[in-house]
């Protein structure tokens, strides 16, 4: 059986970019400075080491920084996406939102009536009294 090296990647000058970028990661973080990848890149470029932007996120990620969270849209907890509504049409164009409480009291109701099927009969005749 022959064993396998494992040989670290090394360019002609002998050194090692991984180690590189966690060096450059360590003096951003002392300063207090968030370390992106694209400002590494930009950096070692000027080094004349040619990074890409994944292998600097991989090696970051490796090192403890996560990347930061993307905020979306419209949310109420400070931009981190809650289940707690869900949005059912109701009309062309128009949006109805049903929380999680409605559907706590939707449950309970059915329950009352006896099942599912029940409670949507009985809303059923209710909307017909109603137009």
């Amino acid at each position: 059986m022959t064993e396998k090296k494992v040989v670290e990647k090394k360019e002609e000058s002998g050194t090692n970019k991984s180690e590189e970028i966690r060096k450059i990661a360590r003096v951003m973080k002392e300063k207090g400075v968030k370390p992106r990848p694209v400002i590494i890149v930009a950096m070692l470029k000027k080094q004349g080491l040619a990074v890409s932007s994944p292998q600097v996120s991989m090696v970051l990620k490796r090192m403890g920084f996560r990347p930061r969270r993307r905020k979306s849209g419209k949310s109420s907890a400070g931009g981190v996406a809650t289940h707690t509504n869900v949005a059912r049409k109701a009309g062309p164009g128009r949006r109805e939102m049903i929380s999680v409480e409605d559907l706590l009291a939707a449950k309970k109701l059915v329950s009352q009536f006896g099942g599912a099927d029940r409670a949507l009969a009985a809303i059923a005749v209710l909307k017909r009294f109603e137009s």
